[in-house]
């Protein structure tokens, strides 16, 4: 059991940020797949269209990051876009949503591009 000690040494608690990495997963996934379908109602093809989920899914982590991450980070005096505080790592903040969310993407940019397109 953790102590008050505990947590004055280390005030990251593993249980706050696995919550945390959760729910950015939930918020990548969601997002990845309407990227998706608006890939597909689009009719973006080829390159194009993971141009366009590589620029959504870092408007969508920008998103995230000022409504959830920056007003506390600034309340605490952080450094700007230091998200070490809340998750793993930084790496996992800003591209984690790339490769976790692509097979979601893609699977809901070819079913709304063959349902518009049919």
């Amino acid at each position: 059991m953790t102590t008050e000690k505990d947590f004055q040494i280390s005030p990251i608690v593993p249980e706050a940020i696995a919550h945390n990495s959760k729910t950015l997963f939930n918020y990548q996934s969601l997002t990845a797949s309407i990227f998706g379908v608006g890939a597909g109602i689009l009719g973006l093809e080829s390159y194009i269209g993971f141009l366009f989920y590589l620029i959504c899914s870092i408007v969508a982590a920008l998103f995230f990051y000022t409504l959830r991450v920056a007003p506390s980070s600034i309340a605490s005096g952080k450094a700007p876009f230091d998200t070490s505080r809340y998750f793993r790592g930084a790496l996992e903040f800003w591209t984690g949503g790339l490769t976790g969310g692509l097979a979601g993407f893609i699977l809901t940019w070819t079913l709304f591009y063959g349902l518009v397109r049919a």
